[in-house]
């Protein structure tokens, strides 16, 4: 079998990242800090107000919310009121959201990688997926942070208060450990050919498919609908987006669009995963896209109703969800 990874056990110095490596991710950071400046969805008394633009691709979220600014955002309240969650979260999901030291985690579930246990791969590329960012420099990571909190802009504490949360979670990894976006590709291959269907979707939405063919592609949407893993769910859904604008295999799916990209994530919400305001899923879309809620009780489900899809909009999308989740809403 093949080592899963090479990460030390116990507590380490931390040496300074090589200056390749700082400067790269400096870059990426400093980028993501203009994004910031030009101003991204800022969600203030239950209304929007966007200067983003839809052209730097941030995802579903970022592109709806962009092409919404010119009114009729939906209030909470207004919103369709997201059902109770159903089906069994693995237990080692639900300590990857709680875990204030995602290195003591990662190495906690090295027993059960060297077994094979495909979930477990999986949460080792989510840890490598959430942590990136920092590990690759944690000093560039930090001074970076501190360059969003000086702009005193009027999303800088979401922003900041998202990527110190990264910091202390990932604060045990350093460049060494190589948690690179070729190390996370490996990490779902080898946790995709164990089993696991999270893997799988995600490999697909990176443009990384297990096999290529239409035949496949519709048989791996059918196969994650029917898992109701909430996982593999959230990790297909980039590709059920615009990705899949006028592909025949899912021309009778919930596909090609940028509403149909936030069903599918708004059903796994539903279906399990954590969506809530300090969850992985809000974390990221902040720290990394600079795509905040400014009201830190939001959750997930809430911020999109409020801030990314328009009031003509929201029974498109409960429809789509409905759909997904194979039941009716009460009162429809």
């Amino acid at each position: 079998m093949r080592k899963s990874y090479t990460l030390e056990t116990g507590f380490r110095t931390r040496p300074l990242p090589g200056s390749g490596t700082r400067a790269r991710v400096s870059v990426v950071v400093v980028a993501l800090s203009i994004l910031f400046v030009v101003g991204v969805a800022w969600v203030r008394n239950g209304r929007s107000s966007v200067g983003v633009d839809s052209t730097l691709q941030m995802g579903a979220v970022g592109a709806v919310v962009a092409q919404s600014s010119s009114g009729g955002d939906v209030a909470p309240s207004q919103a369709i009121t997201v059902a109770p969650v159903t089906g069994h979260v693995p237990q080692i999901r639900v300590e990857f959201e709680r875990s204030d030291d995602l290195f003591a985690y990662m190495q906690s579930l090295e027993p059960a990688v060297r077994d094979g246990d495909a979930d477990a791969m999986w949460m080792v590329s989510r840890v490598y997926d959430y942590c990136s960012g920092y590990a690759m420099a944690p000093s560039a990571f930090a001074r970076d942070t501190q360059v969003i909190r000086d702009m005193a802009m009027r999303g800088s504490p979401a922003m900041v208060a998202a990527r110190e949360r990264i910091g202390r979670r990932c604060a045990r990894f350093v460049p060494q450990d190589d948690l690179s976006p070729r190390m996370i590709v490996a990490k779902r291959v080898e946790a995709a050919e164990a089993g696991s269907l999270a893997a799988e979707a995600s490999l697909m939405a990176s443009g990384k498919p297990v096999k290529e063919g239409e035949a496949y592609v519709r048989d791996l949407v059918e196969r994650v609908k029917e898992s109701k893993d909430p996982d593999a769910y959230s990790a297909l859904s980039p590709e059920m987006g615009i990705a899949s604008s006028g592909r025949v295999a899912l021309s009778d799916q919930v596909a090609g669009t940028q509403f149909s990209e936030l069903a599918w994530q708004l059903a796994a919400c539903r279906l399990g995963l954590d969506c809530g305001p300090q969850s992985s899923l809000m974390t990221s879309y902040c720290a990394n896209g600079g795509i905040c809620s400014t009201d830190p009780s939001q959750d997930f489900p809430s911020f999109v109703y409020d801030a990314a899809i328009p009031r003509q909009g929201v029974d498109v999308v409960n429809a789509m969800v409905d759909s997904l989740m194979r039941e009716k809403r009460a009162g429809k």
